[in-house]
């Protein structure tokens, strides 16, 4: 069964740092495009980052979150992380990774709509707050 678990949330004070991990079940990862959005209450759901498969080997970012947010590929593990630093409370939300189909999303502008990716994971939380 094809599953994405996400893990690593939880309550930081801003400027702190967390990692996120999505971890992958019945398909290899790195054959697709993985990507992390977020959701604060109240608002739309929202894209943060997108990695490519390894064969495309391309990773992209929303601007509010260059330069403090990256995405890398533990092919050991069949797992995405999302390592954040330099966190805001503006990050806060919960945080969900997504598969999309072909792999090659992430080269597209359409690659921040939910509508381009079948599997979800349940989320995990991230507070930033003082």
């Amino acid at each position: 069964q094809v599953q994405l678990k996400e893990s690593g949330g939880g309550l930081v004070q801003p400027g702190q740092s967390l990692r996120l991990s999505c971890a992958a079940s019945g398909f290899t990862s790195n054959d697709y495009a993985i990507a992390w959005f977020r959701q604060a209450p109240g608002k739309e759901r929202e894209a943060v980052s997108c990695i490519s498969s390894s064969s495309v080997g391309v990773n992209y970012y929303i601007g509010s979150v260059r330069g403090r947010f990256s995405v890398r590929r533990d092919d050991y593990l069949n797992t995405v992380n999302l390592q954040m630093n330099s966190l805001k409370p503006e990050d806060t939300g919960m945080y969900y990774c997504a598969r999309d189909v072909s792999g090659r999303t992430c080269e597209h502008p359409q690659w921040m709509r939910p509508t381009q990716y079948g599997t979800w994971g349940p989320g995990t939380m991230v507070t930033v707050s003082s």
